[in-house]
Formats: structure tokens, sequence, C-alpha cells
């Protein structure tokens, strides 16, 4: 059974790309360079419905560009979910997920990055890096907390043990 993949078209005429990390609209509250989404579905979304889906998978075909942006997501909800445990309140959840959202984190073309191999980012254009820096922060920031808003639907006092089941899966078998 293949994996999941994102169902975003990318039209690299229109679509702002750095590298072959494309930059997709997003339904967000924080500052950055993303762009409002045209719908409510955006691939934060995405990455959220797919991630348990996915996290069975050691193998990703990548058949187009949003397929980058939805394996970094994956990979943040995993990272995000390695932080927080089971009798974890929201309010807690709210402070370390907002910590590993904001902590300095690399970002694809750099050195220490782990799918460097998957990701070609122009290191010299200076612009560029900067861009896709402040995009990955505006998207680490709204996964977040939209993943804390799944988590903890049922409950405020702690999170669902359907997600936290899947802290010791690791999609690729690759963590950031």
């Amino acid at each position: 059974m293949p994996a999941y993949h994102s169902t975003f078209l990318i039209d690299p005429q229109n679509d702002r790309m750095v590298g072959n990390f494309v930059i997709l609209p997003l339904n967000t509250k924080y500052r950055g360079p993303a762009f409002p989404a045209n719908s409510d579905y955006d691939i934060i979304d995405e990455c959220l419905d797919l991630f348990r889906a996915n996290s069975f998978f050691k193998n990703f075909e990548i058949k187009s560009p949003a397929d980058r942006v939805l394996i970094y997501g994956i990979l943040f909800v995993n990272e995000v979910l390695a932080h927080l445990r089971p009798y974890t309140s929201y309010n807690e959840a709210v402070k370390v997920a907002t910590n590993v959202a904001l902590d300095s984190f690399t970002i694809p073309g750099t050195p220490g990055f782990p799918l460097n191999t998957v990701y070609s980012v122009p290191v010299q254009d200076h612009n560029a890096m900067e861009l896709l820096r402040t995009y990955i922060q505006q998207f680490r920031q709204e996964l977040a907390m939209r993943l804390l808003e799944r988590l903890y639907r049922d409950s405020r006092d702690q999170p669902s043990k359907f997600w936290l089941a899947f802290t010791k899966r690791r999609f690729m078998n690759k963590a950031l």
C-alpha cells in the first residue's frame, strides 16, 4: 500500500518556491510570508489528517513540491508529540508546543538537517533562505497550535491517547 501524498496542486509559474520547497498559503493568525489560503483546508490540515496514516511508512516517494512540505509537517508533528506526556495539561502543552515551534531549528539546505537529500535549497541566496526560515517558523507555530486543538478535543486535562500512541513511530526513520 503506498503512502498518502499531498492533494495540493502546485503551479511553478505562480507559486513561490525556495529551491524545491513551495511556500503554500496558510490559514494562520501568526505573522509570516504565507498568503491566506483560499479555502478552509490548507497544508496544515492535510499534515494533521495524514500524520497517523503516513507514520507507518519508512519510504515516501515525492510526487510534487507540496509533498516536501507534507514531509516536514509530519516530522514536526512527531517532534511535538515526543515532548508531550500522557499527563500533560492543555496549558502546559501550549507552553511546550510553543517552545518546540520557536526553538532554533535547522532548515532544508543547511548542515544538520536530516533530509538534505530530499530538499534542494539555494544556500547562497540570503533573501531566499530568510523567506524559507520565516515561512517554516510560521508553519511550525500554526501546526503546533492546531495539533493541540486535536489532541485536547475531548479533555483539557490530558491529551488523546490515540495521538500519543504515535510518539514511538518514525516517519521515514527520521526526526527533526
